[in-house]
Formats: C-alpha cells, structure tokens, sequence
C-alpha cells in the first residue's frame, strides 16, 4: 500500500505559513528591531516547513486566526 500525501496546512488546526522573500524579510526585521537570531526557531524537518519548501535560513510568516485580533501574524527563521 502507498502511502498517501497528507497536506498538514488543509487541517483547521495548523495556522497559514508562508516564506517570505528577503526584501520583505529585511523591512520585517527593520520595523521590529530584531536579528534574524533573535527570531524564534522552526525545523526544515517540522511538517508545515516540509510542505511549503522552506530551507534553512528562510524566514516563515506563520498567520494565525484569533478571537480578538481577528489574525495573528508571528515569524520563524528555519533552521536545519
């Protein structure tokens, strides 16, 4: 039996990731003062990174649905 293709972003519980290309990634870093250390971390290996193609180095843009913001964006540098 083959094992299927499961897309881990279709399920509700997994917010929206995307890669962001560097030019947006540089104003992000800009306007919140921060280096690309003191980002929070995502594996190449964790399943929604997988999914989207994100490699190391990449900076993820991970939107999430909130009661009271309506959404709430956060951001994640992949690592290896």
């Amino acid at each position: 039996m083959k094992k299927k293709d499961i897309d881990v972003l279709k399920h509700e519980l997994v917010p929206e990731h995307v890669v962001m290309d560097d030019k947006e990634a540089e104003r992000i870093m800009r306007e919140y003062m921060v280096s690309k250390a003191q980002l929070p971390k995502i594996k190449e290996s964790d399943s929604a990174a997988k999914q989207i193609g994100a490699k190391s180095g990449d900076i993820i843009k991970v939107i999430r649905k909130s009661q009271t913001a309506d959404r709430f964006v956060s951001y994640r540098i992949t690592i290896k």
